[in-house]
């Protein structure tokens, strides 16, 4: 499974931006895909998940702000985030699940600055 990230870039506090994340493989078939995010320094933590019946789930600290959505005929799931904050800003990275093993896509760089 190889998952390809887009999306990142900088935008203002306040602002929003949405990631891309597409999949080689036919999404149905994964257990679930979601979205992480390491800040410098900090460990990886996650962000969204969305599960292969479609139900999204997010930790309460995300919950609210960001909201995570697939697309199945085009193999892709997106993050829409809205008021970014400057504590934002990590790079963010796809991750899908199939059976036990688990993928990563290459991280994309959010900044959130004025």
């Amino acid at each position: 499974v190889q998952l390809q990230a887009s999306g990142g870039g900088v935008v203002q506090p306040g602002g929003s931006l949405t990631l891309s994340c597409a999949a080689s493989v036919d999404i149905s078939s994964l257990s679930w895909m979601g979205w992480y995010r390491q800040a410098p320094g900090q460990q990886r933590d996650m962000v969204a998940l969305i599960y292969s019946q479609g139900t999204p789930s997010y930790p309460d600290s995300m919950r609210g702000r960001f909201a995570i959505s697939r697309d199945v005929v085009k193999n892709t799931i997106s993050l829409q985030m809205s008021s970014l904050q400057p504590e934002d800003t990590a790079v963010y990275y796809c991750r899908a699940q199939r059976g036990g093993l688990g993928y990563w896509g290459q991280g994309t760089q959010v900044t959130v600055s004025s």
